[in-house]
C-alpha cells in the first residue's frame, strides 16, 4: 500500500517569500513613511518596544499552547535521544554558532563590515544559536516521519531548560564579544517572550481541554489562532525593515554577507546531530528531529531579545531576520536529506 505523501502548510512552504515581501514593504515604508514609523520606534519602556513586544507576544503564544509538560514524563521511552539533543542544543550550538559569526564577521569580511558593527552582528548570530526551535519542528519532525510524542517531549524539555539557560549562555558568549551586557533587560526580554506566554499557554492548555476536549482544541482552535501568529509575525518583519531600511539601500549585500555563516552553521549542527544519532544507533524517528530542532532556531525570541538589547535599528536585530529569512529553504533541504538518508 502506498504511503501518504506528506505536505508542508502553505504559509510554511513559502515563508521564504513573505519575509521577501516583507523586507521589500519594509524598506518602502521606511524610505517613504520614516518619520511616521519613528513614532513607533520610541514606544519604549525599560528599553523594550511596546508595538514589537505586543506583535512577537503574539507570534509566541500560539506556539506555548502546544506544549504538554506532561509528556515529560515519556522521557525515560528515549533518554539516549534526549541526552543527544539536549547536549547539541546547549553545550555545541551557541559555542559553534560564535565561532562561525566571529570568523566571518571579524576576518572574511573586515573589508566589507566596520570593526565597531562586528560586535553587534556576531551578537545576532548569537541570539540564534542559543535558543532552540519549539515550533516549526513540529513541521520538520513531521515531514521527516519523526516520532511526534518525542519531538513534544524535545520541545517541551527545552522550553524549560531556557527559562534557565538562555540568559547565562547568551551572557557568557557576549562577555567573550566585548559587548556590555544589559543583564536586567536580557532577563526580562526572557521573562516577557518565554515565561509570561509560556505560562499562559499552559493555563490556556489544560482550562480548554478540560472544558472543550483536547480533539476540539486540536482541530478546531489552535487553527483559527493560527493566522493570529502568522500576521503577528509579518507585522513584524515589516517594522524591523522599515527601521533597517537605509541600512540595507546603502549596502544590499549584507544580507548576502549575514546568510552564509547562518546556512553553514544550520548545515553543520545538522550533520553533527544525525551521524550522532547513527553512532547511537537511536531509529530514523527519534533521530531525524533531534537533528531537526538542533539545525533550526527560535528565531521569535531571538529578534524579540536583539530589539530589546540592541534597538530596532540595529545589526544585531538584522541577524535575526535574516535568520528567519534562510531558515525554511535551508531546512526543508535537510528534510529532503533526512528523508533520501531514512533508515
Amino acid at each position: 500500500m502506498a504511503t501518504e505523501k506528506k505536505h508542508i502548510g502553505f504559509f510554511e512552504k513559502y515563508l521564504t517569500l513573505w519575509v521577501a515581501l516583507c523586507i521589500g514593504a519594509g524598506i518602502f515604508i521606511g524610505n517613504f513613511a520614516g518619520d511616521s514609523v519613528k513614532v513607533l520606534s520610541d514606544l519604549e519602556v525599560f528599553n523594550v518596544n511596546i508595538p514589537v513586544a505586543i506583535l512577537v507576544w503574539l507570534m509566541i503564544y500560539p506556539m506555548m499552547l502546544q506544549i504538554d509538560f506532561s509528556s515529560i514524563k515519556d522521557v525515560r521511552k528515549s533518554p539516549k535521544g534526549l541526552i543527544l539533543t539536549l547536549v547539541v542544543n546547549w553545550l555545541i550550538k551557541p559555542f559553534t554558532m560564535a565561532f562561525f559569526a566571529w570568523i566571518f564577521f571579524t576576518k572574511i569580511y573586515a573589508a566589507f563590515i566596520a570593526p565597531e558593527l562586528a560586535g553587534e552582528y556576531i551578537a545576532g548570530a548569537i541570539l540564534l544559536g542559543a535558543a532552540p526551535c519549539t515550533a516549526m519542528v513540529f513541521v520538520w519532525s513531521y515531514l521527516t516521519d519523526g516520532d511526534p510524542n518525542y519531538t513534544l517531549v524535545q520541545v517541551s524539555v527545552n522550553d524549560l531548560i531556557i527559562l534557565v539557560a538562555f540568559v547565562p549562555i547568551v551572557g557568557l558568549l557576549l562577555g567573550i564579544t566585548n559587548i556590555e551586557i544589559p543583564y536586567d533587560t536580557l532577563v526580562a526580554s526572557v521573562v516577557i517572550f518565554v515565561v509570561v506566554p509560556l505560562v499562559a499557554g499552559y493555563i490556556t492548555n489544560k482550562s480548554l481541554i478540560r472544558k472543550r476536549g483536547a480533539e476540539w482544541f486540536k482541530n478546531v482552535f489552535l487553527p483559527k489562532l493560527k493566522p493570529v501568529s502568522i500576521l503577528a509575525l509579518l507585522l513584524t518583519l515589516v517594522l524591523l525593515f522599515a527601521f533597517q531600511g537605509n541600512t540595507i539601500t546603502e549596502n544590499p549585500l549584507i544580507i548576502l554577507l549575514v546568510a552564509v555563516p547562518l546556512i553553514i552553521q544550520t548545515y553543520f549542527i545538522f550533520f553533527v546531530t544525525w551521524f550522532g544519532g547513527r553512532k547511537l544507533k537511536l531509529p530514523h524517528a527519534i533521530c531525524s528531529p533531534a537533528a531537526m530542532i538542533g539545525a533550526s532556531n527560535f528565531f521569535e525570541l531571538a529578534v524579540a531579545v536583539a530589539i530589546a538589547l540592541f534597538g530596532l535599528q540595529s545589526p544585531a536585530a538584522l541577524v535575526t531576520v535574516v535568520g528567519v529569512l534562510v531558515e525554511v529553504p535551508v531546512m526543508l533541504s535537510l528534510v529532503k536529506l533526512a528523508n533520501k538518508w531514512k533508515y
